[in-house]
């Protein structure tokens, strides 16, 4: 039988294997790195990665990335509420995750990284990491939430004291100057957010908001700073088609010279809005098929009797077709003032020239013809004639 000749084994033979063993891990273990590296470096040119984990998360099995109004996709979550979703955008983008029944703001670029985690039972409180831009927004959202819980406990205070029996009228002035008081509250917080970073698109997303909730209070920051954005992020699609918009807004800010135009009373007399110079002028936009335009309306008759020996009057321009309709709401409403269409609703040429694409819609218009107020309503209409008259 042959001998086999082995080498005999010794401590100091196990620990020169062993070290070259260890060795062999670490060259391995480096050139994954650098593989990773590299490859972490080319999503990085064409890509963005999010990944997070929603704690508490019960039934729900995914959670959606929505960029706009289009674009949306389903990311479904693993059994411990972790997710992992790898997307590309030519620019920086606002996008929005939805979880649940609750709705967060991301900005995303390609290059970065974002870690997004929140817990259901709590999702105030979440962390965004990656994107200082997306960490700024929870600032804002912070905000926004505040006001959304507002308005939830408004629309319940509606509902009990409607059934309880109160008067429409009361439970509305009521409700209404508390609405007053949480927009100014809100648009005062968002504009202080939106000019600490005028620098950064967080900033231009508190324009945006500021602009949907309370869009004439401050019209002259927004409009003063749109062109500095426009400038400064030339490709970005949300900030392009907003700088736009204000552009045709421009014109009907307040500081402006109201546009001049003329229209037909029922009686066919063509009458021209500078006929009322030397008068402030509420030009008011109205339809008779508008509930809200004629919910507001009794508001208007009492602050038209309580001013109108004082140099105030009401224009009303009515986006009607029907001129039946028409006459009939006004005198229904027992609106006694000037009254103008061309019944041509959304064609009106009065319409088109304010750019109303909603109603109700109003302009404050001083003696010398310029604009000076828009869209009061509600209390907010009987505070500026007192003060102003």
């Amino acid at each position: 039988m042959e001998k086999i000749n082995q080498r005999p084994i010794t401590i100091n033979t196990m620990k020169s294997e062993i070290i070259l063993i260890k060795a062999l891990i670490l060259i391995l273990l480096m050139s994954c790195n650098a593989a990773d590296k590299e490859s972490a470096k080319a999503v990085a040119q064409d890509k963005f990665i999010l990944t997070g984990r929603i704690e508490n998360a019960g039934e729900l099995e995914n959670v959606r990335l929505l960029k706009g109004e289009t674009a949306t996709h389903a990311i479904e979550l693993e059994s411990n509420g972790g997710f992992y979703f790898e997307g590309s955008t030519p620019d920086e983008a606002l996008y929005t995750l939805l979880v649940g029944e609750r709705s967060f703001m991301l900005v995303l670029k390609n290059g970065e990284k974002v870690e997004f985690n929140a817990d259901l039972s709590n999702p105030d409180h979440y962390t965004v990491k990656g994107s200082e831009t997306s960490a700024k927004l929870q600032k804002l959202d912070a905000i926004r939430q505040k006001f959304d819980k507002q308005q939830v406990k408004l629309h319940g205070d509606f509902e009990k004291r409607i059934d309880s029996g109160e008067t429409m009228l009361s439970i509305q002035n009521d409700l209404m100057a508390k609405n007053e008081r949480y927009v100014s509250e809100l648009s005062e917080k968002v504009l202080q957010f939106f000019l600490e970073n005028k620098n950064n698109l967080a900033g231009f997303y508190g324009m945006m908001t500021l602009y949907s909730v309370d869009p004439t209070a401050h019209e002259e920051a927004i409009i003063k700073h749109m062109e500095e954005f426009r400038e400064k992020f030339p490709n970005n699609q949300d900030v392009q088609s907003f700088a736009s918009h204000i552009e045709e807004i421009k014109p009907l800010s307040i500081g402006q010279q109201a546009p001049d135009f003329s229209s037909l009373t029922p009686e066919g007399k063509e009458v021209k809005l500078s006929d009322f110079r030397g008068q402030y002028v509420l030009l008011d936009f109205w339809a008779a098929w508008c509930a809200p335009c004629r919910e507001e309306n009794p508001n208007i008759v009492s602050q038209y009797h309580k001013f109108k020996d004082k140099g105030f009057t009401v224009v009303g321009l009515s986006l009607d077709s029907d001129r039946d309709a028409w006459l009939k709401a006004i005198n229904d409403d027992k609106l006694v003032w000037t009254q103008l269409s061309d019944l041509k609703m959304w064609d009106s040429e009065a319409g088109r020239l304010y750019n109303i694409t909603a109603i109700p819609a109003s302009f404050m218009i001083d003696p010398e013809g310029k604009i000076i107020g828009k869209n009061l309503r509600g209390p907010a209409l009987q505070r500026f004639l007192e003060r102003n008259l």
